[in-house]
């Protein structure tokens, strides 16, 4: 029996497959815990956060032990993000990281993006936003949105430790 055109494992794959690896921290959260309350976001902001489901998180914190395998690691994921199916939205580039974010999907109807950062010294994430139909210009204005926000949970607080310090 012969698959599809790629050889590779897909994204999904790779997140079961390290969701237990101790060189990860692995999140499945709600859209909710966005802690935005509807009321103070703009009609395409709503629109935007009523199109989330939930975001898959699957963060590599590089430390002097395991060097080799964040190498490793990050060469898989770059093979997997340069899979045709995976449209550029647009490059990240910050004090703390280097990434990109793409989706699948078809204009404004995207059904998943992805949030890839990497550094050098602190590791990298990758973050698959799944949703219905969602359309990256209003999530771009979401994402302004979500800068602003109390967002809960200590997962994410230890995500957000990975880059900065």
């Amino acid at each position: 029996m012969t698959s599809g055109c790629s050889s590779g494992p897909s994204l999904q794959e790779y997140f079961v497959s390290n969701s237990e690896n101790p060189n990860f921290l692995a999140l499945d959260v709600p859209a909710n815990i966005l802690n935005l309350r509807e009321a103070d976001l703009d009609e395409t902001q709503v629109e935007a956060l009523r199109s989330l489901r939930k975001l898959n998180i699957l963060a590599f914190r590089k430390t002097d032990e395991n060097t080799a395998a964040f190498t490793s690691e990050r060469a898989k994921v770059d093979k997997i993000l340069k899979n045709s199916d995976f449209k550029e939205l647009m490059k990240l580039n910050s004090k703390f990281a280097k990434g990109v974010i793409k989706y699948t999907g078809e204009g404004d109807a995207i059904d998943e993006v992805i949030i890839y950062g990497s550094s050098e010294d602190k590791g990298f994430a990758l973050i698959r936003v799944l949703g219905e139909d969602m359309n990256p210009a209003h999530l771009m204005q979401l994402m302004q949105a979500v800068e602003n926000a109390d967002i809960d949970g200590e997962g994410l607080r230890e995500l957000s430790d990975l880059f900065q310090s």
